[in-house]
């Protein structure tokens, strides 16, 4: 193997490679991408081995927990991207679009059984490590799990990092290595993949189990007749996919870079990235961005300094770049650290540090100046315009400002029961209506808000203890947000 995977791949069964198999199948699932991702490469690599064609198979399920024409419909914006391109690139593209629970459980069973090996994502979130572990004994035939997940190899840590300083320097001793082994810019078309012959996938398999009609369900209200939740829309603000996640990206270079370092706090100013979405569903990688950044940055390894567990001076670029930099490197894969290092906590209150449990238990039973039920928080129906207008961005558009998210948690915590009750409506909301929500990134952000990766703040308040306390009050004075409380008033 040529592909540098050192600490990325792992075999999730030991069952035997069949040299003999019709082709190699690639199981898409999280990095739903044909660019920069090392799961493709590495299966363009087995293909070359065994000598046989590649198949990549991207299916949607309906039974993941807060299905809805939103998340569906920016998925399948992605899948008609490659389906597009597949066509030039030498493999064969399987979309598959579950039109009712279970439909297509035995789908990847009978794939696979025609498998050389199979080749899948591996994302420490949501209902993929379960997917995973409930099919790879049933599964006949290997199955190699693939981290593309970031910058750093989710094994390379060998321990939770519990606050952003010690991470930030466990990233700095080591990204400078990691960024020598990339990915490729653009695998296929690769001449020394065989070509995939007709009917290489069994006729009866494909008339079980048509290939998704992805015009149909975009343009013609296919996702209207699926059985998921229809309350929740697609976003009018941003479209699924690689090309729309590059042209994202150039933007955000050409437009908002320059002013994301002094700007970025202000939701007046529209000075994020928009990013999150892309990188969630796997549409663009971590290493195309930080690559074009540098690209645009002129920047080269010998400008790199010593690692120093600082957010600003190790990069040695614009300052702009530098607290883009740490937002995508720090702050993101401290998310992907925690989702992998506690694979079953990672989600729950009890992940909180000491501190946080002991002071939040403290103040567990203090009054709270106002309680809302989840139904009041969703329709954003509280006394705080600021509050509600964060909470309208979110239903309307899928998106919700980086810095408007943190107040928007700290109120919940402020203005529920207890913070168990803060944790579930917060969880829920962001993913139901969140394009980058369900996500490990999310989680700890969420987590944020009742102590995780903080530390202990003074003097104690009520219900917060030594929790970090925010306030609309402050926001207003510090933010520039009058135009956006006016956009994203509710009706």
């Amino acid at each position: 193997m040529t592909t540098d995977l050192l600490h990325r791949l792992t075999a999730a069964n030991d069952h035997p490679l069949r040299g003999d198999g019709d082709y190699v199948l690639y199981w898409m699932i999280a990095q739903r991408r044909l660019r920069f991702n090392f799961a493709l490469d590495y299966a363009i690599e087995r293909a070359i081995e065994f000598d046989c064609p590649l198949v990549i198979f991207e299916p949607l399920r309906i039974r993941y927990p807060w299905a809805s024409d939103r998340l569906h419909r920016f998925v399948i914006e992605g899948m008609r991207d490659k389906a597009a391109a597949s066509a030039e690139l030498g493999v064969v593209y399987y979309p598959y679009v579950e039109p009712e629970a279970g439909r297509g459980t035995p789908l990847l069973h009978r794939l696979a059984k025609r498998a050389c090996t199979v080749v899948t994502d591996e994302y420490p979130c949501f209902f993929l490590p379960r997917m995973i572990e409930a099919v790879k004994g049933r599964i006949p035939a290997r199955l190699e799990l693939v981290d593309g997940n970031g910058i750093l190899p989710l094994r390379r840590a060998e321990k939770t990092y519990t606050v952003a300083h010690s991470y930030r320097r466990y990233m700095q001793k080591n990204v400078l290595e990691e960024l020598q082994r990339t990915p490729a810019a653009t695998p296929l078309p690769c001449s020394a993949l065989p070509r995939p012959t007709p009917k290489l996938i069994d006729e009866a398999i494909l008339q079980r189990w048509p290939p998704a009609d992805l015009e149909d369900l975009l343009d013609d209200g296919g996702i209207s007749r699926l059985p998921i939740d229809h309350s929740v829309p697609p976003s009018p603000v941003c479209s699924g996919g690689s090309e729309a996640a590059t042209q994202r990206l150039t933007e955000f270079l050409e437009d908002q870079l320059e002013r994301y370092d002094d700007e970025r706090n202000h939701p007046d100013e529209s000075a994020t990235s928009g990013l999150s979405p892309y990188l969630h569903f796997g549409h663009i990688s971590a290493h195309e961005i930080v690559g074009k950044l540098f690209d645009r940055e002129g920047w080269t390894i010998e400008r790199a300094s010593a690692p120093n567990g600082k957010n600003h001076g190790f990069w040695n670029v614009s300052e702009s770049a530098e607290g883009f930099l740490d937002q995508l490197l720090t702050w993101r894969e401290i998310g992907f650290n925690w989702s992998f290092t506690n694979p079953d906590t990672y989600d729950q209150l009890e992940s909180l540090p000491d501190w946080a449990l002991k002071t939040l238990g403290e103040h567990a039973d203090d009054e709270r100046p106002h309680l809302y039920t989840l139904d009041e928080f969703e329709q954003a129906g509280t006394h705080d315009e600021l509050w509600n207008a964060a909470q309208t961005e979110i239903v309307r558009t899928g998106m919700m400002h980086n810095y408007m998210r943190m107040l928007w948690g700290k109120k919940i915590l402020h203005w529920t029961r207890s913070p168990q009750e803060a944790l579930d409506i917060m969880i829920h909301l962001n993913n139901k209506y969140g394009l980058d929500g369900r996500d490990p990134n999310s989680y700890c952000g969420i987590l944020w808000v009742l102590g995780r990766t903080d530390r202990a703040w003074g003097p104690k308040r009520p219900v917060f203890g030594s929790v970090r306390y925010m306030t609309s009050a402050s926001a207003r004075k510090k933010l520039r947000l009058n135009d956006y409380v006016q956009r994203f008033a509710p009706t």
